[in-house]
């Protein structure tokens, strides 16, 4: 099984460290996020990886070079010019089966097996793997009435509430369908791909995950998960 990693991004929420660093080579512990992704993928069946790079690909190529050391076919797929989340897997060649697509920087207990199953059993043509992510307002939020001529009109108040969300852990897997609602060489970005999906009548699944779920774009996010890495490992890694 082939998986495709967006490795490309300039992650500037995470300066001044990314000016040196890609973000995928940000370490949690003793290794680099991105290793910790290899090494889930190994686990669960995936034998080649693409890394679609763009900012400081070099320092990445020369970190994790053809995949060998941990069981796998690396291969690189270059970005001329930044194409958004989605658009690089228009360079990508060689997708014509059933295969995963995930950030570069997220760190999970999310077994990809489980992912993966769940999408075939859907018989979708792309599975988002979703989490619940709950904000706080720390404000009183003011209700108005929806109908024409009134919208001015106070309907409610609430205090404080707070929300829940399902939101997407920057992972999925796609059917190679998918590919055709995807130019070459043009940005665009999983928002907008998932919605040219549903407008098309494709049918698009979301897999609930209320695991263990950081996503390292933010610095206070990266710190965090670089705390809780040492109690996290056995989960993440298995038996390694």
């Amino acid at each position: 099984m082939k998986a495709v990693v967006l490795a490309g991004g300039k992650g500037t929420r995470l300066a001044p460290y990314t000016k040196i660093l890609p973000k995928p080579l940000m370490p949690i512990g003793d290794m680099p996020i991105l290793e910790i992704l290899l090494r889930q993928m190994r686990r669960a069946g995936v034998d080649e990886v693409i890394l679609t790079v763009g900012h400081l690909s070099g320092l990445l190529n020369a970190f994790f070079q053809d995949g060998s050391r941990w069981g796998l076919n690396i291969r690189y797929s270059y970005e001329d010019k930044p194409l958004g989340t989605a658009g690089p897997l228009s360079l990508v060649d060689g997708l014509d089966d059933t295969f995963l697509v995930t950030n570069g920087d997220v760190l999970t207990n999310l077994e990809l097996k489980d992912l993966i199953a769940f999408h075939r059993s859907s018989h979708a043509v792309a599975t988002i793997a979703t989490h619940t992510r709950r904000v706080h307002v720390d404000l009183g939020v003011i209700r108005f009435d929806a109908h024409p001529g009134r919208s001015n009109r106070v309907t409610g108040y609430i205090e404080k509430p707070t929300y829940d969300f399902r939101v997407s852990m920057g992972i999925y897997v796609f059917e190679p369908r998918v590919l055709q609602y995807v130019e070459r060489n043009q940005r665009l970005d999983f928002p907008d791909l998932v919605l040219r999906l549903l407008q098309a009548g494709e049918r698009v699944m979301g897999y609930p995950f209320d695991g263990y779920w950081q996503d390292l774009g933010r610095p206070d996010d990266y710190e965090q998960a670089v705390q809780e890495w040492e109690t996290l490992r056995p989960q993440i890694l298995g038996d390694e």
